[in-house]
């Protein structure tokens, strides 16, 4: 009987164990992450125009519940989300909901998936000639121009520690004899 006891206890043991592991995988998934835009580079004239900020943003994976930050020095910047038709001709003249953001930290969240959002400056040429213009996506990133003929990568939290396999992972543990 003691055995049958001793085994029954690892049995709950371990199921205690799995299911803690499996709690705190999902708190990195449902964490949100902040990003900069630009880096250290912040929001302003990039040095090598717009391809610096789409290096930037293909460079990070943006999720649901993350925020973007547009950070600027001093008072010659602002920043506007705008049309895919806008922003490609650098219109500043529509910005969505009538906002232009001209104070410095502008904190905007992403709150839905399997979008495109586009953000420029609508201070002079700065959008034309300097290329400070963003283009932020959350849309199958990792299938963007560069990959299609590579398989993809996938880090492990994004596929195994997910809610629903969490879901299913709990399941298994907790009624399995």
């Amino acid at each position: 009987m003691d055995g049958l006891m001793v085994r029954m206890m690892n049995k709950k043991q371990m199921k205690m164990c799995m299911f803690v592991v499996v709690m705190v995988g999902l708190l990195k998934v449902a964490a949100a992450d902040t990003y900069t835009v630009g880096g250290d580079m912040g929001w302003t004239n990039p040095l090598f125009g717009e391809a610096a900020y789409s290096a930037w943003a293909k460079s990070n994976r943006f999720d649901v519940g993350d925020v973007i930050v547009f950070k600027w020095r001093g008072s010659n910047h602002n920043v506007a989300e705008v049309s895919k038709a806008d922003y490609d001709s650098c219109n500043i003249r529509n910005p969505i909901n009538g906002t232009i953001y001209k104070t410095s930290p502008v904190n905007i969240p992403l709150t839905s998936n399997n979008t495109t959002r586009y953000f420029i400056s609508t201070i002079a040429d700065d959008c034309t000639n300097f290329g400070q213009k963003v283009t932020i996506s959350m849309d199958n990133q990792w299938l963007d121009d560069d990959h299609h003929n590579s398989a993809p990568s996938f880090p492990l939290n994004n596929i195994f520690l997910t809610p629903f396999f969490a879901f299913f992972l709990n399941l298994l543990l907790f009624f399995s004899p």
